[in-house]
């Protein structure tokens, strides 16, 4: 459950469904760093829960931007990205070419890089468009950047 304030102001996007998906993820990698450092186990399961736990959130933004009429190509396009390669990391963990502590210090820098840059620059636009989930119509798509992959 997501209570507002146990992120850091500098990961909140001011957008409650987004914080909260955010902070569901970086919980997910907390208690899977307790898992793999602390109890040497890799719950390769859960693993795959939290790359579904991306996909999701993921595919949130994107609907928000659908819905604000927001040209989402180039950050989807880094979602789709990132997928792929998450899921080509986790292979590598499974196959012992890349170790658990590894990919998810990866997998937090990343998110954080994202938020940090590409979200906020998404939230950005979507709060200039006067964005109202109530309404959720637009006349035109607007170019909404993303900053990289």
């Amino acid at each position: 459950m997501y209570i507002p304030g146990l992120l850091p102001e500098a990961l909140l996007v001011d957008l409650p469904e987004v914080d909260a998906q955010h902070e569901d993820i970086f919980n997910h990698i907390d208690s899977l760093k307790t898992n793999c450092f602390e109890l040497s186990y890799v719950p390769i399961d859960e693993f795959g829960k939290l790359i579904d736990k991306f996909a999701r959130h993921f595919a949130t933004e994107e609907r928000i931007a659908d819905e604000a009429g927001l040209d989402f190509t180039d950050h989807a396009r880094i979602h789709t990205d990132t997928l792929c390669l998450l899921h080509k990391a986790l292979g590598e963990v499974i196959n012992g070419g890349q170790d658990a502590h590894s990919f998810l210090r990866y997998c937090e820098y990343w998110f954080e890089r994202h938020i940090s840059e590409d979200d906020r620059l998404f939230i950005s636009v979507l709060q200039s468009r006067d964005f109202d989930r109530s309404s959720c119509s637009s006349a035109h798509r607007q170019p909404c950047f993303a900053a990289q992959a």
